[in-house]
């Protein structure tokens, strides 16, 4: 089934690189390989540029650790992210497409930006899976590795559908064993869009203002960039006409819709073949 659904960060290949061409961008990390389908877009781009991609990923796929046997190039960490940044001094952009919950993506944009900060260069950051399933509620690859205060209760098996907030047993958009959902939708410190909301307020507080655009599309894109950095405009113009795009939304959730309609189907068949 997973054929039937675009999921791939590489669908946005064409707008990120172009925003990284915009941005001069060199030397890039990306957060999140799995099967490596975004990687060799933007190895091609720092190899351009004499730059260096650093991938970080525990975990990846086999498809990725072969890709990375014929490219001696890349620098990969196989580490978790937050394990990971201590060994990076700095970077141009960052792509963070790894483990979908609040506590991460949180971590994470906070270390990004102190890198930046420590190493002069301004915040490009591109961050995956901001719309549904994952925008408001938590996703969790490996929730041991999760803090039990910022861990919610969970299920491996139970199933998100949009428009309700409980998770539906056996239904919907679900794990089947290799991930979990959190069990209550929205609400403080849970998905990855409140975890962007809670880092630009916070910098706002600090005097900081960043600029962002969400592409509600393939899960959704969002992009936090320095509105002080000399390419800001033109990567604001760039982005303008796919911000809260309501067409590209009202597609985006006709795909869910026919999806997930599919995924019912196929349960639906299942339970009439399921010896009795």
């Amino acid at each position: 089934m997973d054929g039937l659904l675009i999921h791939s960060l590489s669908e946005f290949s064409d707008l990120i690189l172009e925003a990284l061409r915009l941005a001069d961008a060199r030397d890039i990390v990306e957060i999140g390989s799995e099967y490596g389908g975004m990687s060799p877009f933007l190895a091609a781009h720092c190899r351009a540029r004499d730059g260096q991609l650093t991938t970080i990923d525990p975990a990846p796929k086999r498809e990725f650790m072969e890709w990375l046997k014929v490219s001696p190039d890349i620098r990969h960490l196989a580490k978790t992210s937050l394990e990971a940044f201590a060994d990076i001094n700095g970077a141009d952009a960052w792509v963070v497409d790894g483990d979908h919950n609040w506590y991460t993506v949180y971590n994470e944009l906070g270390q990004i930006d102190a890198i930046c900060r420590r190493a002069g260069k301004p915040l490009l950051v591109f961050v995956h899976d901001i719309g549904w399933p994952c925008g408001r509620r938590d996703f969790y690859y490996a929730p041991e590795r999760i803090p039990a205060e910022h861990r919610h209760a969970h299920s491996f098996q139970a199933g998100a559908i949009p428009g309700r907030d409980a998770l539906v047993e056996g239904r919907g958009f679900r794990g089947m064993g290799q991930f979990a959902f959190a069990e209550g939708f929205g609400g403080p410190r849970n998905g990855v869009m409140t975890a962007i909301d809670d880092f630009l307020a916070e910098a706002l507080r600090d005097g900081r203002e960043f600029g962002f655009a969400e592409i509600p599309a393939v899960f959704g894109l969002g992009v936090i960039f320095d509105l002080t950095a000399p390419w800001s405009a033109p990567l604001a113009d760039l982005l303008l006409p796919y911000h809260q795009n309501k067409l590209i939304r009202a597609l985006e959730a006709n795909r869910l819709r026919n999806y997930l309609r599919v995924l019912d189907l196929q349960d639906e068949a299942a339970a009439r073949y399921r010896p009795a």
